[in-house]
């Protein structure tokens, strides 16, 4: 096959893949592509972008969008993708033919050369969709290829019909026909420019819609028939009493699954029985017997060392951590059941600049805070990944920590004490939320989010997901986590893990009036947080603390900084800025809400 238009950078033709969310683009990608390709950030942002080579061929997969413009970041990103390729794949789901044409005649209107894959026309069959193809190519003026994507049918005309020439579309909307005329070689900037300007946006969006309804109208026809199992389902789920509870139920077996059984005992077994058991020995006695320098011997096999605590993190934390992630958020979206939970959550959180997407992240943020910072990347706007991540690093208690805080609260009074923790964290998190949505200026994207059919996933489809986003996030993370280590050893070596604990010692013994030993818990903490939560149990078996001063240090601990493997995840994702803010700020919400915590119960021991 040959191409007739090349990127001159690459020397390969740009292939974009574009279309609305949950229409099946990336399955396409993966069919056309025969392999679930390299992922990576988009440069400056964290959408991730799928890229492919084969042949002559760049495959992008552009983010799943509604429009080209820029209400978000992923339309942002896409516009600039997709007005750079030499060819665009629209892909259009049969079931909802009315909403994604919107974002084909934006492309007709660009002039940008494309072709449409018509997908899930099997399912648009089952549903008594009749779609009449010849028609709707007489009327949009742009090739269509049917296609059943997770079948693979279609595909292979697909691929042959990315190698001919593609022309642009001769067709426009009727209010852009007089720019489109005039603009030349310039008419994806000036058309661009006409629609995004406030006076001209209604009257293009009204034409362009009701183009759009006589097209549908012409072209698609419904036969009466009953409501498939799956659909009786799908409907049950936005049932605000039988919605919630599967909700409930499926946010109660996310916790278990992730953050306890994976977090817990998964991690556990990788962790002590495996790599502290073995690798640890192994690795240090071959360090030990080959290098002679004592500081060398630190930085590679000490405490905090490269071969040691990193190799410990990514493989006994990180990977089984992430890949049940991505395993459970495949099988979430492929089934179509996300965005129904995305629905139910969004009238809470967006009270705190939150969408309903942002449920997933909070709940993971029980099991592990750095797993769910990065699934923070689900959210629609910069600004809302900002709130996510500040309310996980501030206020939500970790798997570690939670069976400690569970064990000491029970022992040092019970009902009363865990009322007073609870009732803490909650107002932490609330005030939080609140106070970012009005500090933080813009506004949170609404929740505009397709109601896919429910469907069983596929088993090949949920497995190529886990590994990809896995393996890519690693190769990611690894460099961070040894600069990490690097670090640490070096404030071990040179004493500087001794002076932070004592620049803390003002901050426990005056602001918390809590013994000075308790700067040991925090600097503790800051390495891992169950290092700090195993040490108030030490405290607390001596006798060092009273109950009302055990309380106030499991308040602290909680919305104290994160470990250093959350931290440095913290960084990777939103940059020095706004990390160090959150993680300064942290530090604040911490011993402030501790000091008053403490002032509280001293009046009322």
């Amino acid at each position: 096959m040959q191409l007739t238009q090349k990127n001159n950078k690459t020397g390969l033709s740009k292939i974009v893949l574009a279309g609305n969310p949950n229409v099946g683009k990336s399955v396409i990608f993966n069919k056309l592509t025969n392999s679930y390709a390299e992922v990576s950030n988009y440069p400056g942002s964290t959408v991730e972008i799928s890229k492919a080579v084969v042949n002559d061929f760049e495959i992008i997969d552009s983010p799943g969008i509604y429009g080209i413009g820029e209400f978000n970041e992923e339309e942002t990103i896409a516009k600039n993708i997709i007005i750079k390729a030499d060819k665009v794949i629209n892909v259009v789901s049969a079931l909802s033919l009315e909403r994604d044409l919107f974002l084909t005649y934006q492309l007709i209107d660009l002039g940008i050369p494309f072709i449409v894959a018509l997908n899930q026309t099997d399912e648009a069959q089952k549903r008594g969709i009749c779609i009449d193809i010849n028609k709707l190519e007489e009327m949009l003026g742009v090739k269509i290829f049917p296609t059943v994507a997770v079948k693979n049918q279609g595909i292979d005309a697909l691929k042959k019909a990315i190698g001919l020439n593609i022309e642009s579309p001769k067709n426009c909307t009727p209010e852009l026909a007089e720019i489109i005329k005039n603009s030349g070689q310039n008419r994806i900037p000036e058309v661009l420019a006409f629609e995004n300007n406030p006076e001209n946006t209604e009257k293009i969006y009204t034409d362009r819609r009701k183009t759009i309804n006589e097209i549908v109208k012409n072209c698609v026809s419904e036969s009466s028939r009953h409501l498939s199992i799956s659909e009786k389902i799908g409907r049950a789920l936005l049932n605000p009493v039988f919605g919630l509870s599967s909700s409930l139920f499926v946010l109660y077996f996310l916790y278990k699954f992730i953050g306890v059984f994976v977090a817990g005992d998964i991690v556990d077994f990788l962790e002590n029985s495996v790599i502290l058991k073995y690798y640890t020995p192994w690795i240090t006695g071959i360090v030990e017997n080959t290098i002679n320098s004592h500081i060398i011997k630190n930085f590679t096999v000490g405490e905090f060392g490269i071969l040691t605590m990193s190799v410990q993190y990514i493989v006994g934390v990180l990977i089984p951590l992430i890949f049940a992630f991505n395993f459970f958020m495949a099988i979430l979206e492929d089934s179509g059941y996300l965005p129904r939970l995305a629905v139910l959550t969004d009238r809470f959180l967006s009270k705190m600049g939150l969408n309903g997407r942002a449920i997933i992240p909070i709940i993971l943020g029980f099991g592990c805070t750095t797993m769910a910072t990065v699934t923070t990347r689900i959210l629609g706007s910069k600004r809302e990944r900002i709130i996510a991540t500040a309310l996980l690093g501030i206020s939500i208690p970790c798997s570690a920590q939670l069976g400690i805080i569970i064990g000491l609260i029970a022992a040092i009074g019970g009902l009363k004490f865990w009322l007073i923790y609870l009732a803490t964290i909650a107002s932490v998190f609330l005030a939080t939320g609140f106070a970012l949505n009005r500090l933080l200026s813009g506004k949170s994207s609404p929740l505009l989010i397709d109601l896919s059919p429910i469907r069983i996933p596929s088993v090949k489809n949920v497995f190529k997901k886990c590994v990809s986003k896995t393996w890519n996030f690693i190769l990611e993370a690894t460099p961070l986590f040894l600069i990490g280590s690097v670090i640490i050893t070096a404030m071990q070596l040179s004493g500087g893990i001794l002076v932070l604990q004592k620049l803390l010692e003002p901050l426990t013994v005056s602001i918390l009036h809590l013994p000075k030993e308790t700067a040991l818990i925090f600097i503790m903490g800051l390495i891992r947080r169950d290092f700090a939560a195993a040490g108030l149990v030490e405290m607390v078996h001596s006798s060092l603390l009273n109950p009302y001063q055990t309380l106030v240090s499991l308040v602290v601990l909680t919305l104290f900084v994160p470990c250093i493997i959350a931290v440095t995840v913290l960084y990777k994702e939103r940059g020095i800025k706004e990390a160090s803010l959150i993680w300064l700020g942290s530090w604040v919400v911490a011993f402030g809400v501790g000091g008053l915590l403490t002032r509280i119960l001293e009046l009322f021991i």
